[in-house]
């Protein structure tokens, strides 16, 4: 009874404008670690973007659980509003932790293969950008935010593949070399890879919701 009667009542739009937010903040941040992965004397100039695009992520991630904690109609579960916006949130924690690591060891040059993580990246993020104003209206866009998940996945499988083919060909650079720079390359990817697996994972999000709704 109380299921149908909470279906005639209004429900709170906001939650969307804060997805929007929030994922152009993850666009801004994967633009900004695509920046800095040409390298170069503004690689730190970069990764501090990097950092306050993260900052401004968590501040609207707090947004949303305090909304969800306040609000009595929701658009949809509020489970799911809570493992969206954190896994949202872990995509753009993953891309400091990278920029971390970069500060951390120096780095201003980056492999071919790391670039072109890079520009995938960013690709995911847009793609989440065009998959979550979407939600606002499930039934008529199911079409369209399964193939958006779809692309998502596979682009985390052409990101494995580099990352895959970088190691490799890292370890053929360095094997007679510097054994250090092997490492710090390595966590490099390592941390690049991450960043997709948590793209991936808004994508199973979106599938949830949509399972859920229609």
């Amino acid at each position: 009874m109380l299921r149908w009667f909470r279906a005639f009542l209004p429900k709170e739009e906001r939650f969307f404008d804060l997805f929007a937010r929030h994922s152009q903040t993850i666009v801004q941040g994967a633009l900004a670690l695509q920046g800095m992965l040409r390298g170069g004397e503004e690689t730190p100039v970069f990764c501090q973007r990097v950092n306050q695009f993260e900052n401004d992520a968590d501040n609207i991630t707090r947004e949303v659980l305090t909304a969800v904690r306040r609000t009595f109609i929701t658009p949809f579960d509020r489970g799911d509003i809570k493992n969206l916006i954190t896994a949202m949130d872990d995509a753009i924690d993953q891309m400091q932790q990278t920029a971390k690591a970069v500060i951390l060891f120096e780095v201003r040059t980056f492999e071919p293969p790391m670039r072109e993580m890079g520009t995938l990246l960013v690709e995911c993020a847009n793609l989440v950008g065009r998959a979550l104003p979407l939600l606002k209206s499930i039934g008529n866009n199911v079409a369209m935010l399964t193939a958006i998940t779809e692309e998502l996945t596979k682009l985390e499988g052409r990101v494995d593949d580099l990352h895959d083919i970088g190691l490799k060909e890292l370890f053929l650079k360095h094997r007679n070399a510097s054994a250090m720079d092997f490492i710090v390359g390595a966590e490099i990817y390592d941390h690049l890879e991450k960043v997709a697996d948590r793209f991936d994972d808004v994508a199973n999000e979106i599938n949830s919701i949509v399972i859920e709704q229609v």
